[in-house]
């Protein structure tokens, strides 16, 4: 069995393209302009599926178009959509600008923030019955924490992708199965100086943070050595979603009953192949190209 819910944002990413990115106040010619299927949540979930994990997403979505997108774009990769619930709203909406080999993203929440407790409560079976929980920040705080609680009191491995990054309290951290930050995220979420070391950070949370690095890879701590997991040379195109395929990837193997280490670099894998195409979830591998 390899079960994983995903409790988090669905968006429709607005993605522009080009060789620079404006300075305030500047108006500059794109290259390109796409509409597609995003949100952190969401594009974790394409990713573990992808992946040939067992996926059901627990979310909200808008009575509109962008709602009929998301939902359509789940069934083509085999995403269960039975307990994403239609509300009046819109559909949250990303505006992503690629430039520069880099990216830069302004969310509009809409109908993620939506999500209730209730919903939750609603689902309550669907959650009890996964191998492991994916949670970002691009939903309420309060229904993030009321979920982990949920997994803690029984037994249910949490992954908390804390994006977009806020201060969480310690009793967040602590029902947190793994936390996925990166570093910037990290210092942030515990309330820490930016100037502190990232390696007493992470010796405090023993295979439990591991915190991403971009092309250097990821660092944690097994309990006796601080661990850097190599990321995988590749030419980057597109960098948009690779945190979120390398989180779906994560939970896609430790529900297979990988290692903490083997976990990681299966992520890795996963994460360099993604950003070889455009497109958050469109350059996500299938399994044979991981393999």
């Amino acid at each position: 069995m390899n079960k994983i819910v995903v409790v988090g944002s669905i968006n429709t990413d607005l993605v522009f393209t080009s060789n620079k990115r404006p300075n305030s106040g500047e108006t500059i010619f794109g290259n390109d302009f796409k509409t597609i299927p995003g949100g952190k949540g969401a594009n974790q979930a394409v990713a573990a599926s992808k992946l040939n994990a067992q996926v059901i997403m627990i979310g909200c979505v808008g009575n509109d178009l962008n709602g009929d997108f998301s939902i359509e774009n789940f069934k083509k990769v085999n995403v269960n959509t039975s307990c994403i619930k239609r509300v009046d709203s819109h559909t949250g909406v990303a505006n992503i600008v690629v430039a520069e080999n880099d990216n830069s993203i302004i969310v509009v929440p809409g109908a993620n923030y939506k999500i209730t407790k209730s919903m939750i409560d609603e689902y309550k079976a669907v959650i009890l019955s996964a191998d492991i929980v994916l949670l970002q920040l691009e939903i309420p705080l309060e229904v993030v924490e009321y979920t982990l609680n949920l997994c803690d009191e029984n037994n249910i491995k949490t992954v908390l992708n804390p994006a977009p990054a806020i201060k969480l309290s310690n009793e967040t951290i602590a029902k947190s199965t793994f936390l996925t930050p990166n570093e910037h995220e990290c210092k942030t979420i515990l309330g820490l100086d930016k100037d502190v070391d990232i390696v007493e950070i992470i010796k405090q949370f023993p295979n439990k943070l591991l915190i991403t690095l971009g092309e250097k890879g990821v660092m944690y701590f097994d309990g006796e050595n601080v661990v850097t997991i190599p990321a995988y040379k590749v030419k980057a195109i597109d960098t948009t979603g690779a945190g979120d395929t390398f989180n779906g990837a994560f939970a896609r193997a430790i529900v297979n009953n990988f290692s903490i280490k083997d976990a990681i670099n299966f992520a890795n894998k996963a994460s360099s192949i993604s950003v070889t195409k455009f497109g958050a979830q469109g350059g996500m591998p299938i399994l044979d190209q991981i393999d």
